[in-house]
């Protein structure tokens, strides 16, 4: 497995990070036994960075990560945390809760549920806009200081939010959605983190499975799965979006991988400083994903796919625009 740097705090990570809230939320109905083997065949594979959040499926992703990592020395990997989204009991979401008292009680609980005593990266999930960043970063910073938190990042934070955080304690990662078909960050954020040394683990680097090559038309979505209510999944605009992925795939095809290879590829050439963070469910998704690796863009190949899907090429946007308006990296 090669590595990343992320951050000049210097936190060495696996090039590929797996993104585990799938396995309990967003896309519809889960399987238990699957997601424990495919984080198991990720470890036996040299994965080390696990992404989760408190919020996901209400605890049970953190328990489902705490379970399957039992047997697994606790320095072999490392685990990234989002907390401050609040839930209702029905699943709904209620705001962010980033103040000092609920960043510690939120950590108090996480190190519970994942069964460990430090956790590697933490971070909030967004902005609160009731509470300073200098607020909510300082209170990590005190974590960090008891030796419950190892390095602090930040997600879906804009060029701002990120120089006021970095003034407090040092960043080791922006997480943000990066993919070929969400280039947001790359004109005002990416200067700044690269600026201050900070690293980025990229979501969405599939866009959901919008652009893995493996969304069909006629799929039927779950009514608990996220891409139901997608306004990029939408009628109208999934047309527009796959004729996109139409086009990656002769690209693919051409060099002899698959669709999914070639836009994880393409996100993790962008720079040294990136790490995708792959939203496998399942052993098969998951291999395919790390034969991403092996998979050189050339230059010509880079031109290609920028011809191929253009930047600004979506239709509809990342998220619904109630939960836009909450994401400080698009204002």
């Amino acid at each position: 497995m090669k590595t990343r740097t992320l951050g000049k705090t210097g936190l060495q990570v696996s090039a590929l990070g797996l993104g585990c809230m799938g396995m309990s939320d967003m896309y519809g109905p889960t399987d238990r036994a699957e997601s424990i083997a495919t984080i198991h065949a990720a470890l036996e594979a040299d994965v080390t960075l696990l992404d989760t959040g408190d919020f996901y499926g209400m605890g049970h992703n953190e328990m489902l990560i705490g379970e399957a990592l039992k047997e697994t020395s606790r320095e072999k990997v490392q685990l990234s945390v989002k907390f401050g989204a609040q839930r209702g009991p029905d699943g709904s979401w209620l705001g962010y809760d980033a103040r000092p008292a609920a960043v510690k009680t939120a950590l108090a609980y996480t190190l519970k549920r994942l069964g460990v005593d430090y956790i590697d990266i933490y971070r909030p999930a967004r902005l609160d806009p009731n509470v300073p960043i200098e607020d909510t970063v300082g209170a990590i910073a005190e974590m960090v200081q008891a030796g419950y938190v190892r390095h602090i990042g930040l997600s879906e934070v804009g060029a701002d939010t990120i120089r006021r955080a970095a003034a407090v304690h040092p960043i080791v990662d922006l997480q943000i959605e990066y993919s070929l078909i969400s280039r947001g960050l790359e004109d005002k954020i990416l200067p700044v983190t690269r600026e201050l040394g900070i690293g980025i683990t990229a979501y969405g680097v599939l866009s959901r499975g919008l652009i893995s090559g493996h969304w069909q038309k006629a799929r039927d979505s779950q009514t608990r799965d996220f891409r139901a209510m997608s306004p990029r999944f939408q009628e109208g605009n999934l047309e527009q979006n796959l004729a996109l992925v139409d086009a990656l795939r002769t690209l693919a095809e051409a060099r002899g991988v698959s669709v999914a290879q070639i836009a994880i590829a393409w996100v993790a050439q962008q720079g040294d400083d990136i790490v995708p963070l792959i939203g496998a469910r399942g052993r098969d998704r998951l291999t395919e994903s790390l034969g991403a690796l092996d998979v050189v863009l050339s230059h010509e190949d880079l031109a290609a796919i920028e011809l191929a899907v253009p930047k600004g090429a979506a239709a509809g946007s990342r998220y619904a625009q109630a939960q836009m308006a909450h994401l400080d990296s698009e204002h």
